[in-house]
Order: structure tokens, then sequence, then C-alpha cells
């Protein structure tokens, strides 16, 4: 199927109240989809990966082909916050893998403030991620859904299962659908400490996620479990079981 693009997508630190406020970015060789932002005040990303590097930008299972649809669930965990330039955030998405777009909705645990904070969002990239107001705390269940009508329009949800709130959102870009994935992600390239993240019922255009073949990454010391009936398990394992070593991101550079 080729090489996939590494692309960066720019993941925003959002504030209490659950505005974007700042970010990070991640470039690479290519630009292309991912998000959310700087220090306290600038602008980042999440997205796509290289299967060559061993400790990858995207942790988790990435398939490789024509999609229109992925759900899946995770349950956030309990993360231990080892410097302010921690953040990450599993999500559920299409495209990224070899693409320049990606539409993808997830939570971001955010360590600027020195504590883990929270937020529920959905990206279109290369536009800005939009972060909704809903509480979430950790331990919740969550549920993700992106679907391609096939003509440009892309349907993301996002459930709390836990406390019984969803969102949703109808949006248009001109993507591929060239990828189907359930990741971890830190666009700082540096996690909070967590023992374990459990995804779920991740299904593929009403497929098992497992009928795909799916390739596993390892992100940042965190390293996927075995996929068994679309469950997967991300625990610490490999070099560091928090941070990323930038050394092995050949093509990421921070902004």
């Amino acid at each position: 199927m080729g090489t996939p693009i590494h692309t960066a997508r720019r993941f925003r630190r959002a504030n209490r109240t659950g505005s974007a406020a700042a970010g990070l970015l991640l470039a690479a060789a290519t630009l292309a989809p991912l998000g959310v932002g700087t220090s306290a005040a600038a602008a980042g990303g999440f997205g796509p990966q290289r299967p060559q590097i061993k400790d990858s930008v995207w942790g988790g299972y990435v398939a490789q082909g024509s999609f229109t649809r992925i759900t899946g669930s995770w349950v956030e965990p309990h993360a231990t916050c080892n410097s302010t330039n921690d953040l990450f955030a599993p999500w559920v998405g299409i495209d990224g893998y070899g693409s320049q777009t990606v539409e993808q909705t997830g939570v971001q645990t955010d360590c600027s403030s020195g504590t883990p904070q929270l937020s529920a969002w959905y990206e279109m990239y290369p536009a800005q991620p939009i972060y909704w107001n809903d509480p979430v705390s950790e331990g919740d269940s969550m549920t993700g859904t992106v679907v391609s009508d096939g003509g440009g329009n892309y349907t993301l949800t996002l459930t709390d299962n836990t406390q019984g709130w969803t969102e949703h959102t109808t949006q248009n870009l001109g993507a591929q659908n060239v990828s189907a994935e359930a990741i971890i992600e830190s666009p700082t390239q540096s996690y909070p400490s967590f023992n374990r993240l459990d995804f779920s019922g991740i299904s593929v255009d009403g497929q098992v996620f497992d009928t795909y073949s799916p390739q596993a990454l390892t992100s940042g010391g965190y390293s996927p479990g075995p996929l068994q009936n679309g469950a997967f398990s991300m625990t610490p394992g490999g070099a560091s079981p928090h941070r990323a070593n930038p050394a092995t991101h050949p093509s990421a550079i921070r902004y």
C-alpha cells in the first residue's frame, strides 16, 4: 500500500472551560493531519505515523485500506503528571496514515497546569481542533465514532457512557479515507504516567477491527497488547514509561 506519510496534527491545550487556549505543533517531513496547542499559550498536534520507527508518534493499531466508518471505546486512565509538558490523548479516527488529513475525536489529558485536565474534542485536520465543554473524568468510559458518507461529509460522535452525555457534529472535508485507527498520542512527545488504557469494541465498516490485520505501534514507551475481538490495552513497556525519546522521531520537530 506504499509508505504511509507521517503527518502532524495540531492538538490544542484547552482551559478548564474547554476553550482552546494554547498549543504545540509537531512537524514532519510532510505536514498533515493532527491537532493540539503550544505551552500554556500555543498550538500543536496529533497525527499519522511511519511504521519503520520503533517508537512512533502514534501508539495503538492502524489499518490501511478504504474505510468509511470506525467506532471504538476506551476507559480514561488515572494519569500522573511528570512535568507541565505532559500531554496526550486516546482517540479514534479515519485517515492520517498515508494521507494529508485526519478526521478524529477523543479526549486529551493536559498537564500544563501541573495537574491532569481532561477535555473532549474533535478535529478535521488541517482545521483547528474544536473542544466540547462537557465534563470528563478519570475512569470514564468513552465511545468515539467517525463516519464518512463517501461524499466529503463526516459525522463525528463522542459519548461519555459514564456521565451520560453525547456530542456530535457533521463536517465536510476533501479526504481520502485511506486508514482507520485507535490511537494514543502525545503531540509534545511527553506522556504523563498511567498503568493501563483499555480500548474495546473497535469496529471498522461493520467488521471487527481484527479483520483488517492492523499494524501495532508503540509510542512514548507505551505498547499495545494483542488485538483480540476489537479490544487491546496500552501499557508501559519499552524505552520510557512516560516520555518519548526525540531521537526515535527523526522527522518530528517541535515548534
